[in-house]
Protein backbone atom coordinates (compact mmCIF):
# COMPACT_ATOMS: atom_id res chain seq x y z
CA UNK A 1 0.00 0.00 0.00
CA UNK A 2 1.32 3.72 -1.16
CA UNK A 3 1.82 5.75 2.18
CA UNK A 4 -0.58 8.31 2.41
CA UNK A 5 0.30 11.80 2.12
CA UNK A 6 -1.11 14.66 3.68
CA UNK A 7 -0.76 18.59 3.73
CA UNK A 8 -1.74 20.75 6.48
CA UNK A 9 -2.21 24.31 6.27
CA UNK A 10 -1.33 27.51 8.38
CA UNK A 11 -2.49 31.05 7.96
CA UNK A 12 -1.23 34.49 9.14
CA UNK A 13 -2.31 38.32 8.53
CA UNK A 14 -0.57 41.26 8.61
CA UNK A 15 -1.20 44.83 7.22
CA UNK A 16 1.56 46.96 5.79
CA UNK A 17 2.49 49.63 3.58
CA UNK A 18 4.15 49.28 0.03
CA UNK A 19 4.81 50.83 -3.40
CA UNK A 20 6.19 49.90 -6.47
CA UNK A 21 9.16 51.95 -7.53
CA UNK A 22 9.03 50.79 -11.20
CA UNK A 23 5.67 50.26 -11.45
CA UNK A 24 3.37 51.70 -14.37
CA UNK A 25 2.75 55.70 -13.43
CA UNK A 26 -0.25 56.11 -10.86
CA UNK A 27 -1.16 53.87 -7.60
CA UNK A 28 1.14 51.46 -7.90
CA UNK A 29 4.28 53.65 -7.42
CA UNK A 30 2.40 55.66 -4.81
CA UNK A 31 2.70 54.78 -0.89
CA UNK A 32 -0.59 53.20 0.09
CA UNK A 33 -1.46 49.96 2.35
CA UNK A 34 -3.09 46.60 2.51
CA UNK A 35 -4.27 44.15 4.66
CA UNK A 36 -2.33 40.76 3.60
CA UNK A 37 -3.16 37.07 4.42
CA UNK A 38 -0.26 34.53 4.23
CA UNK A 39 -0.92 30.74 4.12
CA UNK A 40 1.54 28.49 4.05
CA UNK A 41 1.46 24.50 3.59
CA UNK A 42 3.71 21.46 4.12
CA UNK A 43 2.75 17.83 2.92
CA UNK A 44 4.58 14.70 4.31
CA UNK A 45 3.42 11.69 5.79
CA UNK A 46 2.24 11.54 9.17
CA UNK A 47 4.50 10.01 11.19
CA UNK A 48 6.38 9.94 14.46
CA UNK A 49 4.36 8.89 18.01
CA UNK A 50 2.34 11.36 17.29
CA UNK A 51 0.94 10.53 13.80
CA UNK A 52 1.11 13.90 12.25
CA UNK A 53 3.38 15.59 9.22
CA UNK A 54 4.31 18.66 11.34
CA UNK A 55 3.08 20.43 14.60
CA UNK A 56 0.95 22.92 13.71
CA UNK A 57 1.47 25.06 16.73
CA UNK A 58 5.03 25.44 16.00
CA UNK A 59 4.08 26.46 12.09
CA UNK A 60 1.33 28.66 13.31
CA UNK A 61 4.10 30.28 15.43
CA UNK A 62 6.70 30.94 12.65
CA UNK A 63 4.51 31.99 10.13
CA UNK A 64 2.87 34.40 12.57
CA UNK A 65 6.27 35.38 13.66
CA UNK A 66 7.43 36.79 9.81
CA UNK A 67 4.12 38.15 9.18
CA UNK A 68 4.68 40.05 12.83
CA UNK A 69 7.88 41.92 11.32
CA UNK A 70 6.22 43.16 8.13
CA UNK A 71 3.00 44.18 10.33
CA UNK A 72 2.65 47.82 10.17
CA UNK A 73 5.28 48.43 8.14
CA UNK A 74 6.96 49.74 4.81
CA UNK A 75 7.99 46.32 3.16
CA UNK A 76 10.17 48.62 0.74
CA UNK A 77 12.47 48.52 3.54
CA UNK A 78 12.84 44.64 4.39
CA UNK A 79 16.27 43.05 2.26
CA UNK A 80 14.07 41.17 -0.81
CA UNK A 81 11.37 43.40 -0.94
CA UNK A 82 12.32 46.28 -2.31
CA UNK A 83 9.63 45.93 -5.23
CA UNK A 84 7.01 44.22 -2.79
CA UNK A 85 5.38 42.52 -5.18
CA UNK A 86 2.45 39.79 -4.00
CA UNK A 87 5.05 37.14 -5.92
CA UNK A 88 8.10 38.57 -3.90
CA UNK A 89 5.98 38.35 -0.68
CA UNK A 90 5.72 34.57 -1.57
CA UNK A 91 9.32 34.13 -1.69
CA UNK A 92 10.00 35.94 1.47
CA UNK A 93 8.00 33.31 3.56
CA UNK A 94 9.18 30.53 1.34
CA UNK A 95 12.61 31.37 1.97
CA UNK A 96 11.99 32.19 5.89
CA UNK A 97 9.96 28.72 5.98
CA UNK A 98 11.96 26.00 4.09
CA UNK A 99 14.58 25.13 6.13
CA UNK A 100 12.64 24.90 9.71
CA UNK A 101 10.27 22.58 7.07
CA UNK A 102 11.43 20.52 4.41
CA UNK A 103 8.23 19.56 3.02
CA UNK A 104 7.18 23.09 2.44
CA UNK A 105 5.23 23.17 -1.00
CA UNK A 106 2.75 25.99 -1.23
CA UNK A 107 2.53 29.71 0.06
CA UNK A 108 -0.08 32.03 -0.77
CA UNK A 109 -0.19 35.64 -0.03
CA UNK A 110 -3.49 37.69 -0.90
CA UNK A 111 -4.90 40.81 -0.80
CA UNK A 112 -8.76 39.62 0.33
CA UNK A 113 -10.45 43.12 0.37
CA UNK A 114 -9.36 43.91 -3.06
CA UNK A 115 -9.62 39.93 -4.32
CA UNK A 116 -5.76 39.65 -5.22
CA UNK A 117 -3.88 36.72 -4.59
CA UNK A 118 -0.84 34.72 -6.14
CA UNK A 119 0.23 30.98 -5.38
CA UNK A 120 4.12 29.89 -4.85
CA UNK A 121 4.23 26.47 -5.80
CA UNK A 122 7.86 24.44 -4.48
CA UNK A 123 8.71 21.03 -4.87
Amino acid sequence: MTPAIFEITKAATFDAAHRLPDGPPGPYTRMHGHSFRVEATVRGEAGGAVGWVSDLGDLDRALKAIAGELDHGLLNEKPGLESPTLEHLCLYFAERLKEAYPGLVRVAVSRPTVNEGCVLQLG
